[in-house]
């Protein structure tokens, strides 16, 4: 994983709403499945958004 992911990854766990990471850490199954499709989903537009901001940022 280059570096880039790295950063935009660890930037989009840190501001990982509170709900989220509560639910992460559930016992149940389709509670802890939310959070991680929900997180998931953070992750995937953060890459998206940085690949295609031309300047890299």
């Amino acid at each position: 994983m280059n570096n880039d992911f790295q950063a935009t990854i660890t930037a989009t766990i840190a501001r990982a709403p509170d709900w989220i990471r509560q639910e992460l850490l559930s016992k149940e199954k389709t509670t802890r499945a939310r959070a991680e499709e929900a997180l998931a989903a953070m992750i995937a537009d953060a890459i998206q958004q940085n690949d295609s901001d031309p300047s890299g940022r």
